[in-house]
Formats: structure tokens, sequence, C-alpha cells
């Protein structure tokens, strides 16, 4: 063991330590105090090394041993983590002994039952949870219900303490209760709870948003508008409220109708920032400046710096440079400040002076008053800046700059591998890759790159679909990841697989470089017009990109 490890140990040996010189205080429980700890000291070493069977073993013993609640408690804890059932039962038989008036035990009871199978058992227990008074009851049969992992058995005795009305009279017990049917995967159960929750709570704005979503889901867009309507008739001043509305309009892909939302009632800086994010998704450059100007109205004799920022930003959405120049450089001392530097040189690069970003942002790379990780994002923004200009080896340069100072930054490392990527150095990008994985191995990001730069540029396609893979059970939603698994499939010969993947990313996220791919998929298995079709759809969402140009050159001369 190490001395770190035994380190972490320590309180837990000092806690089974006293349990037991409390049991030994204890002569009625005939307690053993070598035998219960022995128990302890060896089930937290086995637990801790994973052996988990082993663990529940030994907590079993040292439960037996002693009239401790809590040995008994931990011992049931252990062999459901263990997922032995019949050790669990006698642990958890052990706790109910000591203590029948247990909510714990009566949840870990609820949970073993589900786990078995066993939906009376687990009802009644659940029931009996819900009847306690306050809130710890319902919250402990959540518990339960999440961690016996059982989602058939929990089904039928969710619906069955939803006919039987076992919910208390609490918004956030049912709100809890509905979202778990909802993870579940229980639509209709959802349904019915969501139902009963506007009924019964017909004034709470929380039981009008989760039926706003619910409609949404549905595609009921009016219904869902409606919904929303009632909650912002009642949310009044609380902002989490109105902002969850809000957000439930954008969700429906209508940002103005965010924006507009929030714009009732009284305002604070993270209401403007909201709204001036749902305008600029909108594309509503009037409506940006109406709020530019409603914001300057509110008072800017000496606002704040985070208002500052705000209007800066606005200003340079609005192209008024100048005035986001003056706005940013207004900014005071403070968390803030940085931000506003790093803005500026992004408005002296669009008003065509690189040389005044590039001083600016070196100024804050040997700036001792901001933070590291301002200062590192300095050295990202000037590389963007040169990589957008087609300047891969001045890139690269400032990668290097960046990286002697913040050694095996992920971030300057990723930077970099792309750049080298760029410049056709696949070894150099593969290195820096490794180098990420080497002190974060489940990076999924870096996990797609490397899988899909082995993929696409080299003939290592086994190697790289087992990359892709492990990006893809973390993250099989992502349209990045979805893109590269479909190509490396294709690459190694599975089109139809391919195919169904490419598709997926390219519904999900129109993109020049997926359309790229699902073209020429589909140009290789004879559907030429299909993939003309997608090629012209990337072509209309970015005519420059590198991947779709190759592609094009290859297939259409």
């Amino acid at each position: 063991m190490t001395l770190r490890k035994f380190k972490r140990l320590l309180p837990l040996f000092a806690a089974s330590l006293l349990t037991c010189l409390a049991v030994s205080a204890q002569p009625p429980a005939k307690a053993d105090p070598g035998v219960v700890l022995e128990g302890v000291l060896a089930g937290e070493f086995a637990l801790q090394a994973g052996r988990l069977s082993e663990a529940a073993e030994r907590y079993l013993v040292a439960a037996t041993a002693t009239g401790d609640v809590a040995v008994a408690e931990r011992a049931t804890q252990v062999a459901l983590l263990a997922n032995r059932a019949e050790l669990a039962a006698a642990a958890l038989e052990r706790w109910l002994a000591l203590d029948p008036q247990s909510q714990g035990a009566l949840a870990a009871r609820a949970t073993l039952a589900l786990r078995q199978g066993q939906a009376d058992q687990a009802f009644e227990a659940l029931r009996g949870l819900y009847r306690h008074p306050g809130d710890d009851g319902w919250r402990r049969a959540m518990q339960a219900l999440v961690a016996a992992g059982a989602a058939d058995t929990a089904h039928g005795v969710m619906t069955r303490l939803l006919e039987a009305d076992a919910l208390p009279d609490e918004l956030q017990a049912w709100l809890s209760f509905g979202g778990l049917a909802q993870r579940l995967g229980h639509r209709e159960l959802s349904l019915r709870v969501v139902e009963r929750v506007v009924a019964r709570f017909p004034d709470e704005p929380r039981a009008w948003l989760l039926k706003a979503g619910q409609l949404r889901q549905a595609g009921d867009d009016e219904g869902a508008r409606a919904a929303i309507g009632r909650i912002l008739q009642h949310a009044g001043e609380d902002t989490a409220l109105r902002l969850a509305a809000a957000g439930e309009f954008d969700r429906l892909g209508d940002p103005r109708a965010a924006a507009e939302a929030l714009a009732r009632g009284p305002q604070d800086d993270q209401l403007y920032a909201a709204r001036a994010a749902y305008l600029a998704r909108a594309g509503d450059k009037e409506g940006l400046a109406a709020l530019y100007a409603e914001i300057q109205a509110a008072g800017t004799e000496r606002p704040d710096p985070l208002r500052r920022l705000l209007l800066g930003q606005l200003a340079e959405h609005l192209e008024r440079r100048d005035e986001a120049l003056r706005w940013y450089r207004s900014v005071p001392a403070g968390p803030t400040r940085g931000q506003a530097r790093l803005r500026i040189a992004l408005v002296l690069e669009s008003a065509g002076d690189i040389d005044g970003a590039v001083r600016q942002l070196r100024e804050l790379q040997v700036s001792e008053d901001e933070d590291g990780e301002l200062v590192r994002d300095s050295y990202l923004l000037e590389a963007e800046l040169h990589t957008r200009r087609g300047e891969y080896h001045e890139a690269l340069a400032v990668y290097g700059r960046g990286l002697a100072i913040f050694e095996d930054d992920p971030r300057l490392l990723y930077g970099r591998a792309l750049t080298h990527e760029r410049l056709d150095d696949i070894a150099a990008a593969e290195a820096d890759l490794r180098a990420i994985l080497e002190f974060d191995p489940d990076n999924t990001e870096t996990l797609n790159a490397l899988g899909y730069t082995l993929a696409d540029r080299t003939d290592r396609h086994e190697e790289a679909l087992g990359y892709i893979e492990r990006a893809y059970a973390a993250d099989p939603d992502n349209p990045a990841i979805i893109d590269s698994l479909g190509w490396v499939l294709y690459r190694l010969g599975r089109v139809e697989e391919a195919l169904r993947h490419l598709r997926r990313a390219f519904e999900m996220m129109q993109d020049a470089e997926i359309a790229a791919h699902l073209g020429e998929v589909l140009w290789v298995t004879g559907e030429h017009e299909a993939a003309r079709a997608i090629w012209e759809q990337g072509r209309a969402l970015d005519p420059d990109n590198r991947a779709l140009r190759e592609t094009l050159e290859r297939f259409v001369p």
C-alpha cells in the first residue's frame, strides 16, 4: 500500500476503531471488538482495492459480531454496492433488528426488493418511506428507485405508487418522481405524472415548466407556448424561472420569443446578457441595438465591470468597433478585465489591424496582473489569428512559446496537434494527442481527434476504430464523434454501417466536412445524384472547407 493511499484510509480506520470501542461498552450485544475491528478494516481495505465481494463478506462478519447500527448499515450498503443480494439481505436483517424504524433500512429494503424483482415488497417499503413526514422519506424513496437499476420492476412499482396516491403533497417530490419516469424512458407514466402535477399544483410555475417540456417533446408547439405563458404569469421576479421559461422558447426554435420573455419585468445583468445571447442567435440586429440603448439608459455613469463588458460585446456585434474598444478599455482591473483585453484583440483583428491585435495579446502574455488561464488563452487566441490567415508555422511558434510556460497544457497541445495535421506532420500531431491522453486517458475530444487523424491520414484503421469507439461510448450523441465513426467504418470497408452513422451525423449537425464524408460514401455506392445534392449543401455551408474541396477534386473534377 502506498503512503498516499494509507493516509486516505486513516480517517476510515479511526472511525472504525471508535465504533469498536463504543461496541465494547455495550455488553448486551456481546460484541467482540477484535472481530469487529478486523472485519471493518479488512472490509475497507478490500473496498479501496475494488474487491467488492470480499468487502461485503468482511463487513457482514463485523455486523454479525456487533450491536452497532452503523456497522450493520455499512455492511448493507457495501453488499448492495457489490450486488451480493444474499449478503445484503443478511446485513439488512441485522440492521432492522437493531433499528426497526430506520428510514435508511427501509430504503435499502426497497432497493434490494426492486433488484430481485419483488414488486410487492418494494411497493410496501417505498410507500412506507413516502408516508414519513418531511422530505427525508421521499428523498430516500427516490434514491432507492435510482439505485435499484431495475427499470422494468421500477416502472410497475412507480405506477402502483401513482395509482395509490402515495406521493406526499409536496411539489418537489412530484417533480423528482416525474423526472425519474422520464429518464427511465417510461413516457406514458411521465405523461400521467405531469397531468397530476399541474392538476394538484395549478399555480406552481415549476409544474408548468415540466408540462411545457413534455408538450414540446410531443411536438405540440402551441401547447408548449401556452404552458410557457403560465410559467411567466406566475414567475414574478424569480430570475431562475424566467430564464427557464426563455430556455423553453429557445428549444422551440424561437430565440426572439425567449428574449422578449426576459424583457418583461425588472432587469439585472444576468437577464441583459441572456437577452443579448438570444437576440444574437436570432440575428436580430435591430433588437440588439435597442437592447444596447436600453442598457445605456439604465445608467452608465459608473456601470460595473460585467455591464461594461456586455456593452462592449453588444457594440462589437453591432460592428461599432470604436464604441466596443471604448467599453472594453474602460473595464477596471479585476476578473473581467482580462476577458475585455482578449476582446480588444478580436476587435482590432476585425478592423484589419492584425499587428495591433498581436501586440495586445503579447502584452497579456507578459502581464503579471492576469491569472494563468487568461494568459494561456492569449496564446491560444494568437495562434488562432495566425491559423485563420493560413500562417501555420507562425501558429506553431506561438503554441511552442505557450507550452514553454504552460507545460503539457491540454488545450495548447490540442491546438498544436491540429496545426501539425494541417502541415501534414501526422507523427507530430499524433505525439501531441497522445501526450494529452497520458494524463487524461478518457478525454473524448482527444480520443476522437486521434482516431479520426489515424483513420483519415494513415492506414492504421483498426487502431483508429478503437479510439473512436471509446469516444463514442462516452458521448454517443456527439455528431462529430458519430461522423468519425462513420468515416473509419467506411475506411474499413464497412460501407452500410458507415452510411447509417454519417446520415445520422449530418441530420444532427449541418457541417461541410460531414457532407464531404457522407457524399463520398453515397457516391461509391452508386448514388451519384444524392451525393451531389449533399455536397452542394456542404458547399453552401462552407465553400472553403478543406475536406469538401479535396473530396470534390477527387470525384467531380
